[in-house]
């Protein structure tokens, strides 16, 4: 069984699918009120960790695993990778993201909810040096997730129905000042160590008890059809590399064949197969460019037996040819990317 690493990288934006993404708010997201004077302190303690840094832009690491931050000064590829279950906030620009066949675009003060791990590719919008992009990336401790659910007194509960793992939502001044904690401890390494987890705490129980509660508790709670199917796509990843019977997920979700598809498809806007397919493009990306192997070698390793098919399935999903792919990649991290 092969192991697929936790990130995978760039894979660039297929030139057929729709870039016009539409703005989707989450349906009972509270208005922004008083967060928009709030994005004030919080852009500038991005910007003041960034110039600590030593400017400029790219993806800044910071030393909590699974928080990260970035600004842009020009629109920047396509970045298509895994996500996992996170909250992702827009501080300045506009941001797309395109999962399966559903498009999504969040700004200023707005901030996108997964609930699930799924493939899928995010890119600014119109972002220039006078206006960068500006954004935090916290992924979610899922255990802690579960452990402050079971705090609640009154814990949300899903509604039963299954909806698309990833929606857009507004950032009301307790979130943005839970994220500025993030932020400030990204300031102070050795602060981080030891506040973080109650830091992460605090952001749990603010997205449990707030206006996402709903959706948030499909992940926490046990059974639940979000549940059931991160079981098939923690399955899938485990095993990308190999041929899985569609009988063997569902399985693994405790569902009929029939529910599983139902399910599965509502959540991440894929097919198993599809999920797979994309699992095994990103891993062979990855492959190719950080490892430096050649295509075919890269598509043995994922899986494929025909290092053709391999090629025509990687320009015919996302748009360009392996070689040229880690090209452009290559260029991109030359001009700058971190």
């Amino acid at each position: 069984m092969t192991r697929m690493p936790d990130t995978a990288k760039i894979l660039p934006f297929p030139p057929n699918a729709a870039k016009s993404a539409v703005a989707a708010p989450h349906p009972e997201a509270p208005s922004i009120g008083t967060a928009t004077a709030a994005a004030a302190p919080l852009l500038a303690a991005v910007n003041e960790f960034i110039d600590a840094k030593g400017g400029g832009q790219g993806h800044f690491q910071t030393s909590m695993d699974g928080v990260h931050i970035m600004r842009a000064f020009q629109d920047i590829m396509p970045i298509r990778r895994m996500y996992r279950p996170s909250l992702c906030v827009v501080l300045q620009g506009t941001k797309e993201i395109l999962f399966g066949e559903t498009a999504l675009r969040y700004a200023q003060m707005e901030c996108l909810v997964v609930s699930i791990e799924l493939p899928a590719t995010g890119w600014m919008v119109g972002a220039t040096e006078d206006d960068p992009f500006v954004g935090v990336n916290i992924e979610l401790d899922v255990a802690m997730l579960r452990e402050v659910m079971q705090q609640l007194a009154a814990p949300p509960r899903p509604d039963g129905a299954s909806s698309a793992c990833v929606f857009v939502g507004k950032v009301d001044m307790m979130l943005s000042e839970c994220v500025l904690r993030f932020v400030r401890l990204a300031q102070t390494p050795e602060a981080a160590a030891v506040l973080y987890p109650s830091t992460m705490r605090e952001l749990c129980y603010l997205l449990l008890t707030g206006a996402y509660g709903s959706e948030l508790a499909t992940l926490a709670l046990p059974e639940t059809h979000t549940e059931r199917v991160a079981r098939a796509i923690y399955l899938l990843r485990q095993n990308f590399n190999q041929t899985l019977r569609v009988e063997q997920l569902a399985d693994a979700a405790r569902m009929s064949l029939s529910s599983f598809h139902q399910h599965f498809k509502t959540m991440t806007s894929m097919t198993p197969v599809q999920f797979q397919k994309q699992l095994r493009l990103l891993e062979a990306r990855r492959l190719m460019v950080s490892d430096a192997i050649n295509v075919s070698e890269a598509a043995y390793q994922v899986g494929y037996e025909s290092a053709s098919q391999f090629s025509r399935e990687y320009a015919r999903t996302f748009g360009v040819a392996p070689k040229r792919d880690v090209l452009n990649y290559k260029a991109l991290l030359a001009a700058g990317s971190r």
